[in-house]
């Protein structure tokens, strides 16, 4: 039997914030800040989350549809500047199955008072499935709710 064909694609959103890079980054490095916008959509229940924020440490998190995938997200931190640059690779799994594997990078740029945020990523969906709109979609919700815990 035939695997799937990987199916790559590359995407990048910009924010502005009304928040330093210095409060922008802690909102990525700081659990219980990340805690409150990095999550699931409606109809998601989280099951575990861990933040080992540090070059070499990993993230977790795990969750789960009422009618619908168990998801897990598992991150390392390759690169990381504070108040400047994150670098890291993710695994996506869907009912245990793997998904897509994806670099991610933000990049923080002092903007005014503000920070332009630059959130770009590369991502190889393993199943064969064409997920690209459906994860930009989904990276841009999360950096709106990022906004919204920064206000």
């Amino acid at each position: 039997m035939k695997s799937p064909a990987v199916v790559h694609g590359t995407f990048a959103i910009e924010r502005l914030y009304e928040a330093s890079p210095v409060r922008v980054f802690a909102a990525w490095a700081d659990p219980e800040l990340k805690g409150r916008w990095f999550v699931g959509p409606e109809g998601w229940t989280l099951v575990k989350r861990e933040l080992d924020f540090r070059i070499g440490g990993n993230e977790l998190l795990h969750g789960r549809f009422e009618h619908g995938p168990e998801t897990v997200y598992v991150a390392r931190y390759h690169d990381i500047v504070e108040a400047e640059r994150i670098v890291s690779v993710y695994e996506m799994h869907l009912n245990q199955k793997p998904h897509s594997v994806s670099i991610a990078t933000v990049e923080l740029t002092p903007q005014g008072a503000g920070t332009r945020l630059l959130f770009t990523e590369q991502v190889a969906f393993l199943d064969g499935g064409d997920g690209l709109a459906s994860r930009e979609h989904g990276s841009a919700g999360l950096l709106d709710r990022l906004g919204a815990v920064l206000r």
